[in-house]
């Protein structure tokens, strides 16, 4: 008697033939699911190949593997794969699947989202792609856990009892079984959920220590148990809480830990200047860029700026530690950038770590010539090197984001005034705003003291990010929006239609060398861009406007009245 085991070619991944159902029967002391896991663990060394339909073996990234990573944030399958059939044209090997899919690993166990990762998963796997992740976050709401965990104070959970992380090492093991197979985590591990540093510990002294106690449970079932990568994304905001990140990477218990940091301080906006803190930690890291815009305009207009991404990411590559990158390919929805003009920045990233010799021309030439012919080059090139003036008149204000999102809301946004302000991390806060005005402001005493609601400058968790702008009474608590910054903020946007209009016309010229589809595309593409320059324009003028005449009669200068009139607002 004998048993016969065949093996077949699969995508399945090793942790999902082995790993897994082993960890599960020695978990439950099967003796006879060992000896049968052990059976087939020796056959298949014997003579199988575990590799995808491609040819390319799904594993994890090694240490000494470069790291060329595209994300995908939204749930729409046919532009996700749409996105990852463009994956081999940028040599992609990692893929990041999150938000709105997997944002924590406990979305396995909502249906609806494990099938669009199954589907994701395994188109990845077939497009050669060798390392997919999903994101976590820990910890996920308090309302998640036990009850008989929160015996702290306030309900807060008892970091002190060791059944509660038995209890959370056992339910990654079960998401991580109901998963399909993957190589990867990316686990953000602060300012999230519950967050673990306001969790109850009379052990744990420090916040350092709790950040460290969830990550290192978190990588003994990851690493150990599954033989993944983990990545630990983090990022900070100003010195004291770099330091405590630090404080709790050095308490990581596993070498093998990988970092993943934002290419900016904070939010993903144009103005601000380079993450610091990046590369200085001694563990190998890769730079989150957002090539697709989140805060102006999700790629749907025209954003094709790839010097910015391109000097961004020639500052990292020269720092220690950084060995890769990862691009956001879309927002949400249909937003995917591939096979759009934004694509531009997924082509900065990839030639500029293939050559660090590249520069913005080379980009600019290689994408479009590329893309839509060599004799429409001169004009496209002409429109896409607009963008950049276009995005800021757009969605910015005076060099600050005024927009949620991309939406068209300046005044139900706080943040606008407070913690994405671009000043926070500049010394001195001072910006020149070019597009017309030719001016330079000081971030918080010009610009955010003028354009800023009562409400916005009065303190509270809008500000609680920068104490030192109300110590150095750079806000006052007056309503400051006069005539002058009307006008500052018309010029740039005018400046901008200006600018999207003449797109237009560069792109009629460089219509008898391009397809017809091409055409109607950027015709679109570039209408849609002037339409939202002008919608912001006209935005701006009745919001900021009326801000000024509601101070009473004596502001109600015949300047301001018929700017209101030509805008579409009736005094």
């Amino acid at each position: 008697m004998y048993i016969k085991i065949e093996i077949k070619q699969s995508t399945w991944s090793f942790r999902e033939l082995i790993f897994a159902p082993l960890s599960r029967f020695l978990r439950q002391g099967c003796v006879t699911g060992f000896l049968l896991i052990s059976i087939f663990l020796m056959t298949a060394c014997s003579g199988t190949d575990n590799s995808s339909s491609s040819g390319n073996a799904s594993r994890p990234l090694s240490a000494d593997q470069e790291i060329r990573g595209w994300m995908i944030l939204s749930d729409d399958v046919d532009g996700g794969l749409r996105t990852i059939q463009r994956a081999a044209d940028y040599d992609i090997n990692h893929l990041q699947i999150s938000h709105h899919v997997i944002h924590d690993l406990r979305h396995v166990r909502d249906p609806k989202r494990l099938e669009i990762a199954k589907i994701l998963t395994e188109a990845a796997k077939n497009a050669g792609i060798q390392e997919v992740a999903f994101w976590d976050r820990n910890l996920y709401p308090l309302s998640y856990y036990p009850d008989e965990f929160k015996t702290g104070p306030d309900g807060t959970i008892n970091l002190d009892d060791p059944e509660f992380w038995d209890w959370l090492r056992n339910d990654y093991r079960e998401m991580l079984d109901m998963a399909p197979p993957i190589e990867a985590l990316i686990l953000t591990f602060i300012e999230t959920g519950a967050r673990v540093e306001n969790q109850y510990s009379e052990t744990m002294k420090s916040d350092a220590e709790k950040l460290a106690a969830i990550v290192n449970a978190v990588a003994g079932v990851v690493i150990d148990e599954y033989g993944m990568n983990l990545y630990a994304r983090t990022f900070a905001y100003d010195d004291e809480e770099f330091d405590w990140i630090v404080g709790a990477i050095d308490l990581f218990e596993h070498d093998e830990i990988r970092l993943m940091m934002k290419e900016t301080p904070h939010d993903f906006f144009i103005t601000h200047p380079l993450d610091v803190y990046a590369g200085q930690l001694a563990r190998p890291t890769i730079i989150e860029f957002d090539t697709a815009g989140e805060y102006h305009g999700h790629g749907m207009v025209l954003n094709t700026f790839p010097e910015v991404f391109l000097n961004r990411f020639a500052d990292y590559l020269r720092r220690d530690h950084i060995v890769g990158y990862v691009a956001r390919t879309d927002r949400y929805g249909t937003t995917q950038i591939v096979d759009r003009p934004a694509e531009i920045h997924l082509k900065a990233l990839s030639m500029y770590f293939e050559d660090r010799s590249t520069i913005p021309d080379d980009i600019y030439r290689k994408f479009i010539t590329e893309r839509y012919g060599d004799r429409a080059y001169p004009m496209l090139r002409a429109a896409f090197e607009n963008s950049l003036d276009i995005t800021l008149s757009t969605f910015y204000t005076l060099n600050t984001n005024s927009t949620n999102h991309s939406k068209l809301n300046h005044d139900p946004y706080p943040s606008s005034y407070g913690r994405h302000v671009s000043g926070e991390w500049m010394d001195p806060p001072v910006t020149y705003v070019q597009r017309g005005v030719n001016r330079e402001f000081h971030y918080w005493k010009d610009i955010v003291n003028t354009l800023a609601p009562n409400w916005a400058k009065a303190g509270g968790t809008q500000l609680e990010e920068v104490p030192w702008v109300l110590e150095e009474g750079w806000l006052d608590q007056q309503e400051n929006m006069n005539e002058e910054y009307l006008q500052f903020i018309l010029t740039e946007k005018e400046y901008g239609v200006a600018l999207a209009m003449e797109n237009l016309k560069h792109l009629e010229a460089a219509r008898p060398y391009l397809s017809n589809e091409d055409y109607e595309d950027l015709y679109h593409h570039f209408n849609h861009t002037l339409l939202t320059i002008r919608l912001h324009r006209e935005a701006a003028a009745a919001y900021w406007g009326f801000r000024i005449y509601a101070r009473g009669s004596e502001f109600r200068s015949d300047y301001l009245v018929s700017t209101l009139d030509a805008h579409w607002i009736t005094c």
